[in-house]
Protein backbone atom coordinates (compact mmCIF):
# COMPACT_ATOMS: atom_id res chain seq x y z
CA UNK A 1 0.00 0.00 0.00
CA UNK A 2 1.49 3.32 -1.00
CA UNK A 3 0.67 5.30 2.15
CA UNK A 4 -1.35 5.26 5.34
CA UNK A 5 -4.13 7.37 3.80
CA UNK A 6 -4.62 4.86 0.99
CA UNK A 7 -4.57 1.94 3.43
CA UNK A 8 -7.23 3.58 5.56
CA UNK A 9 -9.49 4.11 2.55
CA UNK A 10 -9.00 0.51 1.37
CA UNK A 11 -9.92 -0.78 4.83
CA UNK A 12 -13.07 1.35 4.80
CA UNK A 13 -14.14 -0.16 1.45
CA UNK A 14 -13.43 -3.68 2.71
CA UNK A 15 -15.38 -3.09 5.91
CA UNK A 16 -18.44 -1.88 3.98
CA UNK A 17 -18.34 -4.86 1.62
CA UNK A 18 -17.83 -7.23 4.56
CA UNK A 19 -21.09 -6.08 6.17
CA UNK A 20 -22.96 -6.40 2.86
CA UNK A 21 -21.49 -9.85 2.11
CA UNK A 22 -22.45 -11.21 5.53
CA UNK A 23 -26.00 -9.90 5.15
CA UNK A 24 -26.29 -11.45 1.67
CA UNK A 25 -24.81 -14.76 2.86
CA UNK A 26 -27.23 -15.01 5.76
CA UNK A 27 -30.23 -14.43 3.49
CA UNK A 28 -29.11 -16.95 0.86
CA UNK A 29 -28.24 -19.73 3.29
CA UNK A 30 -31.47 -19.31 5.21
CA UNK A 31 -33.55 -19.50 2.02
CA UNK A 32 -31.43 -22.36 0.66
CA UNK A 33 -31.88 -24.50 3.76
CA UNK A 34 -35.59 -23.70 3.92
CA UNK A 35 -36.31 -24.55 0.28
CA UNK A 36 -33.72 -27.30 -0.20
CA UNK A 37 -32.30 -25.48 -3.24
CA UNK A 38 -28.71 -26.66 -3.67
CA UNK A 39 -27.74 -23.73 -5.91
CA UNK A 40 -29.01 -21.13 -3.41
CA UNK A 41 -27.14 -22.76 -0.52
CA UNK A 42 -23.95 -22.93 -2.61
CA UNK A 43 -24.33 -19.27 -3.51
CA UNK A 44 -24.70 -18.45 0.19
CA UNK A 45 -21.50 -20.34 0.99
CA UNK A 46 -19.82 -18.36 -1.73
CA UNK A 47 -20.91 -15.12 -0.05
CA UNK A 48 -19.47 -16.35 3.27
CA UNK A 49 -16.15 -16.90 1.52
CA UNK A 50 -16.42 -13.34 0.20
CA UNK A 51 -16.79 -12.12 3.77
CA UNK A 52 -13.81 -14.21 4.87
CA UNK A 53 -11.79 -12.66 2.07
CA UNK A 54 -12.78 -9.20 3.29
CA UNK A 55 -11.55 -10.06 6.79
CA UNK A 56 -8.24 -11.30 5.39
CA UNK A 57 -8.00 -8.15 3.30
CA UNK A 58 -8.57 -5.91 6.32
CA UNK A 59 -5.75 -7.64 8.18
CA UNK A 60 -3.44 -7.57 5.18
CA UNK A 61 -3.91 -3.87 4.37
CA UNK A 62 -3.20 -2.97 7.96
CA UNK A 63 0.15 -4.76 7.83
CA UNK A 64 1.03 -3.82 4.25
CA UNK A 65 0.72 -0.11 5.06
CA UNK A 66 3.58 -0.27 7.57
CA UNK A 67 6.86 1.38 6.50
CA UNK A 68 10.01 -0.68 5.80
CA UNK A 69 11.97 -1.94 8.80
CA UNK A 70 15.11 -3.98 9.45
CA UNK A 71 13.32 -7.29 8.90
CA UNK A 72 11.33 -6.04 5.90
CA UNK A 73 13.66 -3.62 4.06
CA UNK A 74 11.41 -3.64 0.97
CA UNK A 75 8.27 -2.83 2.94
CA UNK A 76 5.25 -4.97 3.80
CA UNK A 77 3.34 -4.90 0.49
CA UNK A 78 3.63 -8.69 0.13
CA UNK A 79 1.06 -9.04 2.94
CA UNK A 80 -1.51 -7.69 0.50
CA UNK A 81 -0.37 -10.16 -2.14
CA UNK A 82 -0.62 -12.96 0.40
CA UNK A 83 -4.16 -11.87 1.27
CA UNK A 84 -5.19 -12.01 -2.39
CA UNK A 85 -3.65 -15.49 -2.57
CA UNK A 86 -5.77 -16.60 0.41
CA UNK A 87 -8.89 -15.25 -1.28
CA UNK A 88 -8.13 -17.34 -4.36
CA UNK A 89 -7.58 -20.45 -2.22
CA UNK A 90 -10.88 -19.88 -0.39
CA UNK A 91 -12.65 -19.63 -3.74
CA UNK A 92 -11.26 -23.02 -4.77
CA UNK A 93 -12.44 -24.46 -1.46
CA UNK A 94 -15.92 -23.11 -2.11
CA UNK A 95 -15.95 -24.65 -5.58
CA UNK A 96 -15.11 -28.04 -4.06
CA UNK A 97 -17.95 -27.72 -1.54
CA UNK A 98 -20.40 -27.05 -4.37
CA UNK A 99 -19.09 -30.05 -6.33
CA UNK A 100 -19.73 -32.28 -3.33
CA UNK A 101 -23.32 -31.01 -3.12
CA UNK A 102 -23.85 -31.70 -6.82
CA UNK A 103 -22.58 -35.27 -6.44
CA UNK A 104 -24.94 -35.86 -3.53
CA UNK A 105 -27.92 -34.54 -5.50
CA UNK A 106 -27.06 -36.73 -8.50
CA UNK A 107 -26.98 -39.72 -6.16
CA UNK A 108 -30.59 -39.06 -5.24
CA UNK A 109 -32.48 -36.37 -3.38
CA UNK A 110 -35.65 -34.32 -3.23
CA UNK A 111 -36.09 -31.40 -5.65
CA UNK A 112 -36.23 -27.94 -4.05
CA UNK A 113 -39.47 -26.28 -2.96
CA UNK A 114 -39.34 -22.63 -4.02
CA UNK A 115 -41.49 -19.75 -2.74
CA UNK A 116 -42.02 -16.11 -3.80
CA UNK A 117 -39.90 -15.09 -0.80
CA UNK A 118 -36.98 -17.08 -2.21
CA UNK A 119 -37.23 -15.18 -5.50
CA UNK A 120 -37.42 -11.84 -3.66
CA UNK A 121 -34.33 -12.61 -1.59
CA UNK A 122 -32.28 -13.70 -4.61
CA UNK A 123 -33.27 -10.65 -6.67
CA UNK A 124 -32.37 -8.42 -3.71
CA UNK A 125 -28.95 -10.04 -3.34
CA UNK A 126 -28.38 -9.61 -7.09
CA UNK A 127 -28.92 -5.86 -6.78
CA UNK A 128 -26.54 -5.71 -3.81
CA UNK A 129 -23.86 -7.69 -5.69
CA UNK A 130 -24.00 -5.34 -8.68
CA UNK A 131 -23.69 -2.29 -6.42
CA UNK A 132 -20.78 -3.77 -4.44
CA UNK A 133 -18.93 -4.74 -7.64
CA UNK A 134 -19.16 -1.27 -9.16
CA UNK A 135 -18.13 0.30 -5.87
CA UNK A 136 -15.07 -1.94 -5.49
CA UNK A 137 -13.91 -1.53 -9.09
CA UNK A 138 -14.17 2.25 -8.87
CA UNK A 139 -12.36 2.45 -5.54
CA UNK A 140 -9.79 -0.16 -6.58
CA UNK A 141 -8.82 1.83 -9.67
CA UNK A 142 -8.82 5.12 -7.78
CA UNK A 143 -6.64 3.77 -4.97
CA UNK A 144 -4.63 1.46 -7.28
CA UNK A 145 -5.25 -1.39 -4.82
CA UNK A 146 -4.51 -4.95 -5.88
CA UNK A 147 -6.67 -6.48 -3.16
CA UNK A 148 -9.75 -4.35 -3.97
CA UNK A 149 -9.53 -5.26 -7.65
CA UNK A 150 -9.11 -8.94 -6.75
CA UNK A 151 -12.14 -8.80 -4.48
CA UNK A 152 -14.08 -6.95 -7.20
CA UNK A 153 -13.38 -9.83 -9.60
CA UNK A 154 -14.78 -12.16 -6.98
CA UNK A 155 -17.91 -10.03 -6.59
CA UNK A 156 -18.29 -9.89 -10.38
CA UNK A 157 -18.42 -13.68 -10.42
CA UNK A 158 -21.14 -13.46 -7.76
CA UNK A 159 -23.36 -11.52 -10.16
CA UNK A 160 -23.32 -14.29 -12.76
CA UNK A 161 -23.68 -16.94 -10.09
CA UNK A 162 -26.80 -15.29 -8.67
CA UNK A 163 -28.26 -14.82 -12.18
CA UNK A 164 -27.78 -18.50 -12.96
CA UNK A 165 -29.41 -19.47 -9.66
CA UNK A 166 -32.45 -17.26 -10.37
CA UNK A 167 -32.82 -18.80 -13.84
CA UNK A 168 -32.63 -22.31 -12.38
CA UNK A 169 -35.26 -21.38 -9.78
CA UNK A 170 -37.59 -20.20 -12.55
CA UNK A 171 -37.09 -23.44 -14.51
CA UNK A 172 -37.78 -25.57 -11.43
CA UNK A 173 -40.92 -23.59 -10.55
CA UNK A 174 -42.43 -23.06 -14.02
CA UNK A 175 -41.33 -26.20 -15.89
CA UNK A 176 -40.74 -28.62 -13.03
CA UNK A 177 -37.18 -29.26 -14.17
CA UNK A 178 -35.51 -30.33 -10.94
CA UNK A 179 -32.25 -30.98 -12.74
CA UNK A 180 -31.94 -27.23 -13.44
CA UNK A 181 -30.88 -26.76 -9.81
CA UNK A 182 -28.00 -29.20 -10.34
CA UNK A 183 -26.97 -27.53 -13.61
CA UNK A 184 -26.97 -24.12 -11.92
CA UNK A 185 -24.84 -25.48 -9.09
CA UNK A 186 -22.35 -26.85 -11.64
CA UNK A 187 -22.26 -23.46 -13.36
CA UNK A 188 -21.53 -21.88 -9.97
CA UNK A 189 -18.56 -24.21 -9.64
CA UNK A 190 -17.13 -23.25 -13.03
CA UNK A 191 -17.49 -19.51 -12.41
CA UNK A 192 -16.00 -19.71 -8.93
CA UNK A 193 -13.07 -21.76 -10.21
CA UNK A 194 -12.45 -19.32 -13.05
CA UNK A 195 -12.33 -16.35 -10.66
CA UNK A 196 -10.02 -18.28 -8.32
CA UNK A 197 -7.56 -19.16 -11.08
CA UNK A 198 -7.45 -15.56 -12.28
CA UNK A 199 -6.57 -14.31 -8.80
CA UNK A 200 -4.03 -17.08 -8.19
CA UNK A 201 -2.35 -16.46 -11.53
CA UNK A 202 -1.93 -12.75 -10.76
CA UNK A 203 -0.68 -13.21 -7.21
CA UNK A 204 1.56 -16.06 -8.30
CA UNK A 205 3.23 -13.77 -10.83
CA UNK A 206 4.06 -11.35 -8.03
CA UNK A 207 5.37 -14.04 -5.68
CA UNK A 208 7.74 -15.42 -8.34
CA UNK A 209 8.94 -11.86 -9.12
CA UNK A 210 7.48 -11.56 -12.58
CA UNK A 211 8.31 -8.10 -13.94
CA UNK A 212 5.36 -5.67 -13.63
CA UNK A 213 6.89 -3.44 -16.34
CA UNK A 214 8.68 -4.40 -19.53
CA UNK A 215 12.42 -3.58 -19.66
CA UNK A 216 11.89 -1.73 -22.94
CA UNK A 217 9.26 0.54 -21.38
CA UNK A 218 11.48 1.33 -18.38
CA UNK A 219 14.56 1.92 -20.55
CA UNK A 220 12.66 4.45 -22.66
CA UNK A 221 11.59 6.30 -19.52
CA UNK A 222 15.14 6.38 -18.12
CA UNK A 223 16.62 7.61 -21.42
CA UNK A 224 14.35 10.66 -21.20
CA UNK A 225 16.50 11.89 -18.31
CA UNK A 226 19.22 14.24 -19.61
CA UNK A 227 22.85 13.08 -19.32
CA UNK A 228 21.91 9.37 -19.46
CA UNK A 229 23.72 8.04 -22.53
CA UNK A 230 22.75 4.38 -22.29
CA UNK A 231 20.70 1.95 -20.21
CA UNK A 232 22.76 -1.20 -19.66
CA UNK A 233 20.16 -3.16 -17.71
CA UNK A 234 16.82 -2.50 -16.05
CA UNK A 235 14.73 -4.84 -13.91
CA UNK A 236 11.47 -4.57 -11.99
CA UNK A 237 9.65 -6.75 -9.51
CA UNK A 238 6.56 -6.59 -7.32
CA UNK A 239 3.18 -5.32 -8.48
CA UNK A 240 2.12 -2.22 -10.37
CA UNK A 241 1.10 -0.57 -7.09
CA UNK A 242 4.31 -1.50 -5.23
CA UNK A 243 7.10 -1.90 -7.77
CA UNK A 244 10.85 -1.98 -7.11
CA UNK A 245 13.14 -1.04 -10.01
CA UNK A 246 16.88 -1.61 -10.48
CA UNK A 247 18.57 0.22 -13.34
CA UNK A 248 22.18 0.31 -14.56
CA UNK A 249 22.99 3.37 -16.67
CA UNK A 250 25.98 4.93 -18.37
CA UNK A 251 26.84 8.62 -18.36
CA UNK A 252 29.76 10.62 -19.70
CA UNK A 253 32.98 9.61 -17.90
CA UNK A 254 33.66 13.29 -17.19
CA UNK A 255 30.74 13.32 -14.74
CA UNK A 256 31.67 13.88 -11.10
CA UNK A 257 30.25 12.09 -8.07
CA UNK A 258 28.02 15.08 -7.35
CA UNK A 259 26.68 15.08 -10.90
CA UNK A 260 25.92 11.35 -10.86
CA UNK A 261 24.10 11.84 -7.56
CA UNK A 262 21.92 14.49 -9.20
CA UNK A 263 21.27 12.16 -12.15
CA UNK A 264 20.24 9.38 -9.73
CA UNK A 265 17.71 11.69 -8.09
CA UNK A 266 16.44 12.78 -11.50
CA UNK A 267 15.91 9.15 -12.60
CA UNK A 268 14.05 8.31 -9.38
CA UNK A 269 11.80 11.36 -9.60
CA UNK A 270 11.08 10.80 -13.29
CA UNK A 271 10.12 7.14 -12.86
CA UNK A 272 7.94 7.86 -9.82
CA UNK A 273 6.18 10.67 -11.68
CA UNK A 274 5.55 8.56 -14.80
CA UNK A 275 4.74 5.32 -12.92
CA UNK A 276 2.88 6.25 -9.71
CA UNK A 277 3.07 2.72 -8.29
CA UNK A 278 6.88 2.72 -8.12
CA UNK A 279 8.02 2.68 -4.48
CA UNK A 280 11.80 2.29 -4.81
CA UNK A 281 14.39 2.85 -7.54
CA UNK A 282 18.00 1.69 -7.27
CA UNK A 283 20.38 3.37 -9.73
CA UNK A 284 23.82 1.97 -10.53
CA UNK A 285 26.38 3.55 -12.85
CA UNK A 286 28.20 1.22 -15.22
CA UNK A 287 31.64 2.07 -16.62
CA UNK A 288 31.51 4.14 -19.78
CA UNK A 289 34.78 4.67 -21.57
CA UNK A 290 34.01 5.84 -25.11
CA UNK A 291 36.70 5.99 -27.73
CA UNK A 292 36.43 9.81 -27.81
CA UNK A 293 35.71 12.14 -24.89
CA UNK A 294 32.57 14.26 -24.77
CA UNK A 295 34.01 17.31 -26.49
CA UNK A 296 30.78 19.29 -26.12
CA UNK A 297 30.78 18.75 -22.36
CA UNK A 298 34.46 19.68 -22.06
CA UNK A 299 34.03 22.81 -24.17
CA UNK A 300 30.99 23.84 -22.23
CA UNK A 301 32.78 23.43 -18.91
CA UNK A 302 35.50 25.83 -20.07
CA UNK A 303 32.93 28.27 -21.44
CA UNK A 304 31.07 28.32 -18.13
CA UNK A 305 34.24 29.46 -16.40
CA UNK A 306 34.38 32.47 -18.75
CA UNK A 307 30.62 33.23 -18.46
CA UNK A 308 30.09 32.26 -22.10
CA UNK A 309 27.43 30.13 -23.74
CA UNK A 310 28.24 27.53 -26.40
CA UNK A 311 26.10 25.41 -28.69
CA UNK A 312 26.37 23.36 -31.87
CA UNK A 313 29.70 21.87 -30.80
CA UNK A 314 30.94 19.63 -33.62
CA UNK A 315 34.16 17.63 -33.91
CA UNK A 316 35.41 16.55 -37.32
CA UNK A 317 38.51 14.82 -38.62
CA UNK A 318 40.96 16.70 -40.85
CA UNK A 319 44.36 15.79 -42.31
CA UNK A 320 45.94 17.65 -39.39
CA UNK A 321 43.80 15.88 -36.78
CA UNK A 322 40.56 16.55 -34.93
CA UNK A 323 39.01 20.00 -35.31
CA UNK A 324 36.40 21.29 -32.86
CA UNK A 325 33.91 23.91 -34.06
CA UNK A 326 31.45 25.68 -31.80
CA UNK A 327 29.17 28.69 -31.70
CA UNK A 328 29.86 31.08 -28.85
CA UNK A 329 27.25 33.55 -27.63
CA UNK A 330 28.42 36.92 -26.30
CA UNK A 331 26.45 39.93 -25.03
CA UNK A 332 24.99 41.75 -28.05
CA UNK A 333 26.34 45.13 -26.86
CA UNK A 334 29.92 43.91 -26.52
CA UNK A 335 32.51 45.25 -28.95
CA UNK A 336 34.00 42.89 -31.49
CA UNK A 337 37.48 43.38 -30.04
CA UNK A 338 36.36 42.44 -26.53
CA UNK A 339 34.35 39.50 -27.81
CA UNK A 340 37.29 38.24 -29.87
CA UNK A 341 39.63 38.47 -26.90
CA UNK A 342 37.21 36.58 -24.66
CA UNK A 343 36.57 33.87 -27.25
CA UNK A 344 40.31 33.51 -27.87
CA UNK A 345 40.73 32.77 -24.17
CA UNK A 346 38.10 30.06 -24.55
CA UNK A 347 39.93 28.53 -27.52
CA UNK A 348 43.18 28.42 -25.55
CA UNK A 349 41.45 26.86 -22.52
CA UNK A 350 39.84 24.14 -24.63
CA UNK A 351 43.16 23.31 -26.34
CA UNK A 352 44.88 23.12 -22.97
CA UNK A 353 42.33 20.64 -21.62
CA UNK A 354 42.02 18.61 -24.83
CA UNK A 355 45.56 18.43 -26.25
CA UNK A 356 44.58 15.93 -28.95
CA UNK A 357 42.65 18.67 -30.79
CA UNK A 358 44.53 20.05 -33.77
CA UNK A 359 42.46 23.23 -33.87
CA UNK A 360 39.51 24.99 -32.25
CA UNK A 361 37.28 27.11 -34.50
CA UNK A 362 34.73 29.46 -32.95
CA UNK A 363 31.82 31.38 -34.43
CA UNK A 364 30.86 34.50 -32.49
CA UNK A 365 27.19 35.40 -32.36
CA UNK A 366 25.09 37.68 -30.15
CA UNK A 367 23.16 36.05 -27.35
CA UNK A 368 19.39 36.11 -27.46
CA UNK A 369 17.75 38.88 -25.47
CA UNK A 370 14.31 39.20 -23.99
CA UNK A 371 13.38 41.52 -26.87
CA UNK A 372 13.70 38.74 -29.42
CA UNK A 373 11.09 38.93 -32.15
CA UNK A 374 10.31 35.26 -31.69
CA UNK A 375 9.01 35.98 -28.22
CA UNK A 376 6.63 38.62 -29.49
CA UNK A 377 4.08 36.01 -30.40
CA UNK A 378 1.51 36.06 -27.61
CA UNK A 379 1.19 32.27 -27.47
CA UNK A 380 4.94 31.72 -27.22
CA UNK A 381 5.24 34.54 -24.69
CA UNK A 382 2.55 33.03 -22.48
CA UNK A 383 4.17 29.60 -22.66
CA UNK A 384 7.60 31.05 -21.86
CA UNK A 385 6.14 32.78 -18.80
CA UNK A 386 4.72 29.45 -17.61
CA UNK A 387 8.14 27.83 -18.08
CA UNK A 388 9.80 30.67 -16.17
CA UNK A 389 7.34 30.29 -13.29
CA UNK A 390 7.95 26.54 -13.11
CA UNK A 391 11.73 27.08 -13.21
CA UNK A 392 11.58 29.54 -10.32
CA UNK A 393 9.48 27.08 -8.32
CA UNK A 394 12.03 24.29 -8.87
CA UNK A 395 14.92 26.57 -7.89
CA UNK A 396 13.11 27.74 -4.76
CA UNK A 397 12.29 24.16 -3.77
CA UNK A 398 15.71 22.57 -4.35
CA UNK A 399 18.12 25.50 -3.91
CA UNK A 400 16.33 27.99 -1.62
CA UNK A 401 19.54 29.43 -0.15
CA UNK A 402 21.04 30.57 -3.47
CA UNK A 403 20.45 33.94 -5.11
CA UNK A 404 18.91 33.25 -8.54
CA UNK A 405 18.34 36.30 -10.72
CA UNK A 406 18.02 37.41 -14.34
CA UNK A 407 16.14 34.22 -15.16
CA UNK A 408 15.23 34.63 -18.83
CA UNK A 409 13.42 32.21 -21.14
CA UNK A 410 13.96 32.27 -24.90
CA UNK A 411 12.14 30.24 -27.56
CA UNK A 412 13.98 27.57 -29.49
CA UNK A 413 12.82 25.17 -32.15
CA UNK A 414 10.82 22.57 -30.22
CA UNK A 415 11.27 24.16 -26.80
CA UNK A 416 12.89 26.91 -24.79
CA UNK A 417 16.35 28.01 -23.68
CA UNK A 418 17.06 29.28 -20.17
CA UNK A 419 19.64 31.89 -19.29
CA UNK A 420 20.11 32.74 -15.62
CA UNK A 421 22.59 34.03 -13.06
CA UNK A 422 23.36 32.72 -9.59
CA UNK A 423 25.42 34.29 -6.83
CA UNK A 424 27.74 31.90 -5.02
CA UNK A 425 30.22 32.36 -2.16
CA UNK A 426 33.36 34.03 -3.46
CA UNK A 427 35.60 31.45 -1.76
CA UNK A 428 33.88 28.53 -3.57
CA UNK A 429 36.07 26.71 -6.08
CA UNK A 430 35.33 26.90 -9.79
CA UNK A 431 34.86 23.11 -9.81
CA UNK A 432 32.22 23.28 -7.08
CA UNK A 433 30.42 26.15 -8.82
CA UNK A 434 30.41 24.24 -12.09
CA UNK A 435 29.05 21.15 -10.32
CA UNK A 436 26.12 23.17 -8.93
CA UNK A 437 25.40 24.54 -12.40
CA UNK A 438 25.45 21.04 -13.91
CA UNK A 439 23.14 19.66 -11.21
CA UNK A 440 20.66 22.50 -11.70
CA UNK A 441 20.68 21.96 -15.47
CA UNK A 442 19.86 18.27 -15.05
CA UNK A 443 17.12 19.13 -12.56
CA UNK A 444 15.45 21.70 -14.81
CA UNK A 445 15.71 19.71 -18.04
CA UNK A 446 14.17 16.72 -16.25
CA UNK A 447 11.37 18.38 -14.29
CA UNK A 448 10.36 21.28 -16.55
CA UNK A 449 8.80 20.29 -19.89
CA UNK A 450 10.05 21.96 -23.10
CA UNK A 451 13.37 23.09 -21.58
CA UNK A 452 16.00 22.16 -24.17
CA UNK A 453 19.00 24.24 -23.09
CA UNK A 454 20.11 25.75 -19.79
CA UNK A 455 22.88 28.31 -19.37
CA UNK A 456 23.88 29.31 -15.86
CA UNK A 457 26.27 32.18 -15.16
CA UNK A 458 27.95 31.80 -11.78
CA UNK A 459 28.90 35.04 -10.03
CA UNK A 460 30.90 35.58 -6.83
CA UNK A 461 29.18 37.33 -3.96
CA UNK A 462 30.33 40.86 -3.27
CA UNK A 463 32.64 40.96 -0.25
CA UNK A 464 31.02 42.41 2.83
CA UNK A 465 32.58 45.71 3.80
CA UNK A 466 34.03 45.68 7.30
CA UNK A 467 33.30 48.96 9.13
CA UNK A 468 36.31 50.69 10.56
Amino acid sequence: MADTGNARQVRRVLLITLVLNLAVAAGKILIGLTTGALAITADGLHSIVDGSGNVVGLIATRYSAQPPDDEHPYGHSRYETLAALVIGALLLLTAWEVVQGVLERLGGGEPPTLTPLAFAVMIGTLVINIGVNRYQVGEGNRLNSQILLADAANTGADIFVTLSVIVSMALVTLAGWGWADVVAAMLVTVLIGRAALKILRKTGSILVDRAPYSPHELAEQVLEVPAVTNVVRVRSRGSTDAAHIDVDVQVAPEMTAGQTSAISDAIRNHLKNQLPGVTEVEVHFAPNEPADPDYALLARAQADGLALTTHEVVVSDSPQGKVLEMHVEVPPGQTLADAHEQVSQLEQAVKAHVPELADVVTHIEPALTDTSNAAADSGVLQESQMVQTRVLQELEQHYPDLDWHQVNVYPLEGGFALNMHVTLPSQMSVEAAHRIAENVEILLRTNVPLVERVTIHTEPAEPVAVPR
